[in-house]
């Protein structure tokens, strides 16, 4: 933990030298857009290699792979892998795989939420929520210590409610600073929508889709982007860096470019331009 009790964002931050390739075996995805093959959950991908790397990692998105290139375990790989089953993998104990991927699944949804609400303690507008989201924090922390068997048990929804109401005032408190913005579109269905030049500083845009849509210069300062669909929105000239609760696999599912502004936290994927 760091001084302030949040979540060392190391942890949270996928290591794959240190998994087993969780995300190439455990999850199902089907032949579309974003994957060249089908295949089911729990079935090594065919690019998987003996030493659990990808083969074709730096030509995912020319071999039709997009969708892996877009996904974020938060730290969950590496911790299923070297903390839970003590760095014995699927492939030395078959018996232990369908368990593993199980787990993986849940720890990769507490690490989400570790990631959200370490951003959220990082908010100094979101001062009088902090205890509260330290507690959170701590609580979900001893979750994902827990053994294979507790992890399984565990009812995930049941425990991201009542955090997601918590991140959700810490939110608002961060977006009443910015006077006059009071613009509400969670939810909506903006796919495609032409926002280019727009003034949504501030904006809840929780859960928006904004797939495809014209961001060009937008202006995205203290907007919450919490779980925003921003596949091939177009990011180009927008203002990022103080936008509340952007992912990386949220950027790198989108299109930008170095005109792009984005929180010191993230990096500029390696596909803009």
């Amino acid at each position: 933990m760091t001084h302030d009790g949040s979540q060392d964002r190391g942890s949270l931050r996928a290591d794959c030298a240190r998994c087993f390739g969780l995300c190439c075996v455990a999850p199902a995805f089907s032949a579309s857009v974003d994957f060249a093959i089908d295949k089911p959950a729990g079935q090594p991908c065919l690019n998987l290699q003996p030493d659990f790397r990808c083969g074709i990692h730096g030509e995912l998105r020319s071999n039709g792979f997009r969708g892996c290139t877009v996904y974020d375990c938060f730290g969950a790989g590496q911790h299923v892998s070297q903390v839970t089953f003590g760095g014995r993998g699927w492939r030395e104990a078959p018996q232990t795989g369908p368990q593993m991927y199980g787990v993986f699944a849940v720890v990769r949804g507490l690490h989400e939420l570790l990631w959200y609400l370490t951003s959220a303690l990082e908010l100094p507008g979101a001062a009088a929520v902090h205890d509260d989201l330290r507690l959170a924090l701590e609580a979900t922390q001893k979750l994902t210590s827990g053994a294979p068997e507790a992890l399984l048990a565990l009812d995930l929804d049941a425990h991201r409610h009542p955090i997601n109401a918590l991140l959700l005032r810490a939110s608002e408190l961060v977006r009443a600073e910015v006077a006059g913005h009071t613009i509400e579109r969670r939810g909506a269905d903006l796919a495609g929508a032409n926002l280019a030049g727009a003034d949504l500083r501030g904006a809840n845009l929780r859960g928006t889709r904004l797939i495809g849509a014209d961001l060009r210069r937008a202006d995205l300062g203290l907007a919450d982007l919490t779980g925003a669909d921003l596949r091939d929105a177009d990011l180009r000239g927008a203002s990022l860096t103080v936008a509340l609760f952007l992912t990386q696999s949220q950027l790198d599912a989108a299109t930008g470019d170095t005109t792009t502004g984005l929180p010191q936290s993230l990096s500029r994927p390696p596909h803009w331009r």
